[in-house]
């Protein structure tokens, strides 16, 4: 005899248990259901509350991001700006330093070329003093008297201005 059981079956201790449920639901209803449903909105509303506060804190950390970006932004450009800045003046004071460089080795060239210029007038002058002392002695030994000073000069001038002009030119 076999004894076989079926999916629901209906006896005396499904029907106490669903009245103990019951009564059960109940008093809990009665009881407790007010501050139940006082702690579950509690909460929905602390959630609720946690999940603003978030969002505002997101949102002023996205502004705050915002912000620093643009600030870094603006700090790279006015670095930028400055280095073209400093190397612009770097060129200009280059170019100054070149400029004056430039001045001092002309002006020192054309130092060079007067103090030039005066010893050559020295050396033409001792050389024409020189010419016309050995022209003197020449002179005086071929004519064996000495010839006044005041048409000496005259005399070794012209001398050695007919040897400039003529021989004497570099």
């Amino acid at each position: 005899m076999e004894m076989t059981q079926g999916l629901i079956e209906f006896n005396w201790s499904s029907l106490m248990i669903l009245c103990n449920v019951f009564i059960l639901y109940i008093i809990l209803r009665k009881f407790f259901w007010e501050k139940i449903k006082k702690f579950m909105d509690d909460r929905a509303a602390a959630v609720q509350d946690a999940i603003d506060a978030a969002e505002a804190v997101n949102k002023r950390a996205d502004e705050k991001m915002a912000s620093y970006s643009k600030r870094i932004a603006n700090v790279e450009e006015e670095g930028r700006e400055i280095i073209k800045a400093s190397k612009q003046q770097a060129d200009a004071q280059a170019q100054i330093i070149i400029e004056e460089a430039r001045k001092q080795a002309s002006d020192i060239i054309a130092k060079a070329e007067r103090t030039i210029e005066q010893e050559r007038l020295a050396a033409t002058e001792e050389m024409r003093k020189e010419i016309a002392s050995i022209a003197m002695l020449a002179a005086e030994q071929i004519v064996g008297k000495e010839i006044d000073n005041v048409g000496q000069d005259a005399i070794i001038d012209q001398v050695i201005e007919d040897a400039r002009s003529a021989k004497w030119q570099n």
